[in-house]
C-alpha cells in the first residue's frame, strides 16, 4: 500500500521572495550599488536556492522578512567573492616587498605613464621614425644599458622565466655547476633543481652547504659543462663557518675555460653598488658588470621598485642568443609593463630623484625621526576613538625589505599597538575585509601597525578603517 505525502508533509516553498522582488529591493539599496546587475541577479538566485535546498532538506526556518534575509544574503555572497578581487590595501606589516601584498609600489608618475599606456593604443612594437615595426621593450632595453653599460638587455615576465630562458637557450642537455648552498627553495615552490630540469639543463652541485671553493668549481669542470652559476640565497644566508667564491672567480674562472658562461642569478635587483646595499652584503648588478659576468638576471619588483619583470643584461652575443630562443616569445611582457619599467628606469637616470620618488628606495631609507610624527598622530587618534583600550608607541627592530632581498637585515621602526577591547583575530578580520583595506600583524594579543610601509598618504585613509570598525 502506497502512503501518499499529505499537505503537511510538503515542503512550503511559499517564504521564498521572486527573484524581480529581490532585484527591485536591490535598486534601493546602496549596498549593491557597486555591483552590475547580472552580479546582483547571480547573487540573488544563489540565495533563493540555497533556500529552496534548506526547506526541501528541513533545515529552515520561518523568517519574518524573506526580501531582507534573502537580500542580505545575496549580499554576503557578492561581498566575499570581491574580497577575491585585487584592490588597494594598507601595508601595516612593515614588510616594504610583502609578496602576497604585490611587492613594489609604482612611483606616482609611473602610474600614470601606465594608466596612459592602459587607455590607449600604444607604439609597443612600431618604430615611429620609420613606420616599420619595432621591438618591443627597445627603449626599456636602451636604458638599462645607459644606466649598466651593459652590452645589451632583454626584458621577460619574471626573473624565474629570465633563469629558465638563460637554462634553456645555452645550457640545455649540459652541466649547470653550482654551490650547494645555493640550492635554494622560495616561495610558491620554485626549486631550483626543478628549474634546471625544466630548462633542460644537468645541476652539477659542488662543496658543502656551508663551504664552497673556487677549486670545487675548478674541479667539477668538463666537457658536458655550459654554465656557472651563481644564485641569490633569497631568504637565507649562512653565516658564521662560510665561504664560496664571489662573481669575480666565478667569472675569471669560466673565462679560462673559454667555452664557459658565467651566469649571476641576483634576484632582488640592487641596481648600484649604494651604501644602502654594500654595507649589508646585498650583491648589485654594478658589481656583477664589473666583474666581467657574462649575464646577469634579476627581477624588476624587488629592491629596482619597477612592475614585475625579469631583467636579463650581458654580452650582446649572449643576449642576443636569448632573444631569438623560441621560448622567449612565450616569457614576453605587456605594453603596461613595459611602461612601467620605462618609466621607472628613467627615475634612475636622476640619482636625486630616485631615491625620493622609488617607493621601494623611500620606504627602506626614510629615518626614524621621519616617520615619528604620523605614528604619535595615529597613536593620538587612536586614544580618542577608543579611549579604555591600551595603546602604545614602540621602538622596534621588526621591518624587513622583504621579497628575499636583506633576509638578515631588520630596519628600525616605530610600532604602534592596540589592544583592543574583544578578539584581536576578529579585529584584524575586520580591517582586512571593511574599507579601508588595511592588513597588520598581530603582536602580543594587540594589533601592529608597522609605520615603515604605512606611508604619509596612508594615514587618513587608516583612520578611517578604524571609524569604521564602530
Amino acid at each position: 500500500m502506497v502512503t501518499m505525502p499529505t499537505a503537511h508533509d510538503q515542503p512550503d516553498y511559499a517564504q521564498l521572495p521572486s527573484i524581480t522582488a529581490l532585484l527591485d529591493a536591490a535598486e534601493r539599496d546602496e549596498r549593491f550599488h557597486s555591483y552590475s546587475k547580472t552580479q546582483i541577479t547571480n547573487a540573488c538566485r544563489r540565495a533563493v536556492e540555497d533556500g529552496r535546498s534548506a526547506i526541501a532538506n528541513g533545515r529552515s526556518n520561518t523568517v519574518d522578512d524573506p526580501i531582507g534575509y534573502y537580500l542580505s544574503t545575496a549580499y554576503g555572497y557578492l561581498f566575499y567573492e570581491s574580497l577575491k578581487a585585487i584592490r588597494p590595501v594598507i601595508n601595516a606589516t612593515g614588510i616594504i616587498l610583502h609578496t602576497g601584498l604585490g611587492r613594489s609600489v609604482l612611483a606616482s608618475s609611473v602610474a600614470d605613464r601606465v594608466r596612459d599606456a592602459a587607455a590607449n593604443y600604444c607604439n609597443v612594437e612600431l618604430d615611429l621614425d620609420s613606420g616599420l615595426r619595432g621591438r618591443r621593450g627597445d627603449y626599456a632595453e636602451l636604458l638599462l644599458r645607459k644606466l649598466t653599460g651593459a652590452e645589451d638587455a632583454l626584458i621577460v615576465n619574471n626573473n624565474a622565466a629570465a633563469t629558465m630562458l638563460v637554462l634553456a637557450a645555452l645550457a640545455r642537455d649540459r652541466e649547470v655547476i653550482v654551490s650547494r648552498g645555493q640550492l635554494i627553495e622560495i616561495g610558491g615552490s620554485y626549486r631550483l633543481p626543478d628549474v634546471m630540469e625544466a630548462g633542460g639543463a644537468r645541476l652539477r652541485e659542488v662543496g658543502t652547504t656551508n663551504k664552497t671553493r673556487l677549486a670545487d668549481y675548478e674541479n667539477a669542470i668538463g666537457e658536458a659543462t655550459a654554465l656557472i652559476m651563481r644564485v641569490h640565497t633569497s631568504n637565507y644566508r649562512i653565516v658564521g663557518f662560510a665561504e664560496s667564491p664571489g662573481i669575480d672567480e666565478l667569472t675569471a674562472l669560466a673565462h679560462h675555460h673559454h667555452h664557459l658562461i658565467s651566469f649571476d642569478d641576483l634576484g632582488s635587483g640592487a641596481l648600484f653598488d649604494d651604501a644602502l646595499w654594500t654595507q649589508q652584503d646585498e650583491p648589485t648588478v654594478e658589481s656583477s658588470l664589473r666583474a666581467g659576468a657574462d649575464v646577469v638576471a634579476f627581477s624588476g619588483d624587488k629592491l629596482l621598485g619597477g612592475p614585475q619583470a625579469g631583467i636579463l643584461l650581458g654580452k650582446r652575443d649572449i643576449i642576443e642568443d636569448l632573444r631569438k630562443h623560441p621560448m622567449a616569445r612565450a616569457l614576453r611582457v605587456c605594453k603596461l609593463t613595459l611602461a612601467a619599467l620605462e618609466a621607472t628606469l628613467e627615475i634612475y637616470l636622476d640619482a636625486d630623484r630616485r631615491a625620493k620618488d622609488i617607493a621601494t628606495l623611500a620606504r627602506l631609507n626614510e629615518s626614524l625621526a621621519e616617520m615619528r610624527p604620523r605614528a604619535e598622530s595615529f597613536a593620538s587618534f587612536l586614544k580618542q576613538e577608543v579611549p579604555n583600550a591600551p595603546i602604545d608607541v614602540i621602538d622596534h627592530q621588526l621591518s624587513y625589505a622583504g621579497g628575499g632581498s636583506l633576509p638578515a637585515q631588520p630596519l628600525p621602526t616605530i610600532v604602534v599597538t592596540w589592544r583592543p577591547n574583544g578578539s584581536v583575530d576578529e579585529f584584524a578580520k575586520r580591517l582586512r575585509t571593511q574599507g579601508p583595506t588595511v592588513i597588520c600583524r598581530i603582536q602580543d594579543d594587540a594589533l601592529a601597525f608597522n609605520f615603515r610601509t604605512i606611508r604619509p598618504e596612508d594615514v587618513e585613509p587608516l583612520k578611517q578603517a578604524i571609524m569604521n570598525l564602530r
